[in-house]
Parts: structure tokens; C-alpha cells; sequence
């Protein structure tokens, strides 16, 4: 039986409201770019091809004993959008909850992914000289702050040493606090809500603590570097290359940055499309669109590093080292496997420890019936 309703109406609520009132989540989720001001990610005018497999993907999987389907798996739990594809193919693409191929679906924290593949691409143009360089070097409203003094290798790798607490079940957290001060339109803006997280607890580079106050350092980061918004250089250097379908959007705060911790939204195909160009070490549609040293780089987990299952601004699988994977908020996942050069692409509502147990056992199996 389905935790969630799939019948009738669902409500375009205002704002935050979808916090405490489930029902507006199916709107919110898939059109994030009204509830707050956003900028617009322009696409190219055309795409590049994806094709379609003669049959959709079937396979099971096991959960606590018993064979489950995908369609079991769909059935049960909170899913907008679900798709698998392997090389240039799609091989299973469903929605749900009245969702269909021209919602923009939100990223939640998928988006620190993509700043993560923007700042590779500004190092390699040489608009970031380095990663062992400070914030402040190219975000000068940061000099003299914890955050700006924090080396951009340890903000890619959440490990600035800065006091953060990013608890999402206590609306008293710094991450709530962030989000005010950002999303919600507070005058603040992103450069005036990072100097209020300012209290150092470790040196740089040393331990892992999640925190979205990193990636809106490195959005800074990255548009003072190219001198361009984020949003700007999402469509020049990865929406356009990457033969995008449809325009995205990125939410933007009271003063026109883009708040980089979450709030990308795009269709379910260009989701896959993102994943697709990793599993290919960088390359898509004959173009190369991030270089595949970052890519390297970016996923090959070094001995100094503070975290083995935490990239450059991704998440690497501590099951399987060949996968490594975007991760959103209330389960928003691109999976990426590029030895089988296999992606799986998961939007939905809510999650739990049981789903994404499923999710995990899901997706293992498809790997398997794909090698």
C-alpha cells in the first residue's frame, strides 16, 4: 500500500509550506523555480540524442527475503521520477503522481555536485589558479572570515574546519538559519549570511562535517573567478555542451547569486544526461564538457582525504568503488557507475532507511543485469 496519495488534486502552495504539509511537495518539487526567484539556465536549440531500448528493463531485486519488481518498488514508496540508462540508451523512464517529462525536478543537494564540476572547469581554464588557493582570493567580501580563509580543496571535500550544524529535523540549525538568509529572500544574501558562521573548530582540511554554508563559498568561488553567474556558466559550460533538452533553472538569493548548497531544477532526462557524461569521464555527444583529469580526480579517493566516501563535492559508494553518486535531500539520487557506464536517476517526495535500503538493493541489482 502507498504511503503517500496518489489521487486528486495537488495544491501549488506558497513557499516553505511543503516543510509541514506533505501534500504541496508534488508541486513544489517539480516547480521550485516559482516558489522563490530563480535564473533561468538557458538550453542549446538542440538536443543530444538519447535513444530508447525496444523493451523496458525488467529485473528483481531482494529485500528481507522476498523477490520485489521495480514496479513493487514504485508502488511503495514516494517516487516522482525514475529513470536507468546505460551508454546513450534509455532503458526504463517512469513517473509518477502526475509528474511527466517537462516538470523541472528539484535537486536538493545534487546541485553541489554540478558546483563541484563548475569548479573543476574553472581550474582548468585557469580562472581558479589552484585549489590550494583561499576563498578570499577570489571573494574578497570573505577576507578576514574563517570560510575565507579556508583552502578551496577542503571546501570541495566539506572539511573547512568551520562550525556548522546542518541537522534537518531541528529548525533551530545553522542549515534553516542559511536558508532564511538566502532562499527566503533576506537582504543578507549569500554574502553577508556565511560571515555569521564563523567560529573555527579544526584546521582545513582535516575532518569531514557536511555543510551547505561550503558550496555557497564555492559558488562565490566560482562566478567571482569567471566573472559570470552561476547560472551563466551552468548554460555555457555544461547545459549547452551537454545537449541539454529543456532550460533549468537555479534559485537565486535577495541579491542575484544563486544559492549553490541546492535548488537546480531540471527534467528528469537532462538529470540523466549529467550522470551519463560522468559515467564517460566527462565526454558526451562528441564533446568534452568536463575534463576527465577532474573527473579522475574528483572520485579516486587520496590517503589525506577526510572522508573515503566523500569526492570532490560528491558522494562515492563505499559498496561498490567503481560508482560514485549525487545525493539530495528526501531522496534525490543520480547514480553513476562508469565501468559499466550505467546511471540511475531517483526524484521523490520523502525517504526513509527502508527505502533507500531498497533503493540501495534496487540499484545493485540492475548494475548486475547490466554488466
Amino acid at each position: 500500500m502507498a504511503i503517500w496519495s496518489r489521487e486528486g488534486q495537488f495544491p501549488s502552495c506558497p513557499g516553505l509550506t511543503y516543510l509541514d504539509d506533505r501534500a504541496c511537495r508534488v508541486s513544489a518539487f517539480s516547480d521550485f523555480g516559482r516558489l522563490f526567484p530563480s535564473r533561468v539556465v538557458a538550453a542549446p536549440a538542440h538536443a543530444s540524442p538519447l535513444k530508447r531500448a525496444p523493451q523496458e528493463l525488467r529485473v528483481e531485486h531482494e529485500l528481507g527475503g522476498k523477490r520485489r519488481t521495480i514496479d513493487d518498488y514504485l508502488n511503495k514508496y514516494p517516487v516522482t521520477g525514475f529513470l536507468v540508462a546505460k551508454d546513450d540508451t534509455i532503458l526504463l523512464e517512469r513517473y509518477q503522481y502526475g509528474r511527466n517529462d517537462r516538470h523541472l525536478l528539484t535537486s536538493f543537494s545534487m546541485a553541489k555536485t554540478i558546483v563541484g564540476m563548475l569548479v573543476g572547469i574553472a581550474v582548468e581554464k585557469g580562472a581558479i589558479k589552484s585549489i590550494d588557493d583561499k576563498a578570499e582570493v577570489y571573494v574578497p567580501e570573505l577576507r578576514g572570515t574563517e570560510y575565507g580563509s579556508t583552502p578551496i580543496k577542503a571546501l570541495l571535500l566539506m572539511a573547512s574546519g568551520v562550525k556548522f550544524a546542518e541537522t534537518y529535523s531541528d529548525r533551530s540549525s545553522d542549515i534553516y538559519e542559511l536558508a532564511r538568509l538566502t532562499l527566503e529572500q533576506d537582504p543578507a544574501g549569500v554574502v553577508g549570511a556565511l560571515p555569521r558562521f564563523n567560529t573555527r573548530l579544526h584546521p582545513p582540511g582535516q575532518r569531514f562535517s557536511y555543510s551547505s554554508a561550503e558550496s555557497l563559498v564555492l559558488g562565490l568561488v566560482v562566478a567571482r573567478a569567471m566573472g559570470r553567474t552561476v547560472s551563466e556558466l551552468m548554460s555555457e559550460h555544461l547545459w549547452k555542451p551537454l545537449g541539454a533538452e529543456s532550460q533549468a533553472n537555479w534559485n537565486i538569493d535577495s541579491r542575484g547569486q544563486e544559492v549553490t548548497f541546492a535548488y537546480f531544477n531540471a527534467v528528469l532526462r537532462d538529470w540523466a544526461r549529467l550522470g551519463l557524461m560522468l559515467a564517460h569521464r566527462g565526454q558526451w555527444a562528441g564533446q568534452r564538457v568536463v575534463p576527465e583529469r577532474w573527473v579522475t580526480e574528483s572520485t579516486t579517493v587520496q590517503p589525506s582525504w577526510p572522508s573515503p566516501t566523500y569526492g570532490y563535492h560528491l558522494w562515492l559508494s563505499p559498496l561498490n568503488r567503481d560508482a560514485f553518486y549525487f545525493n539530495g535531500l528526501r531522496g534525490q539520487f543520480v547514480t553513476v557507475n562508469p565501468k559499466t557506464r550505467m546511471v540511475i536517476v531517483q526524484t521523490s517526495l520523502d525517504t526513509n532507511e527502508l527505502q533507500n535500503e531498497e533503493f540501495a538493493a534496487l540499484t545493485g541489482a540492475i548494475r548486475d543485469s547490466l554488466r
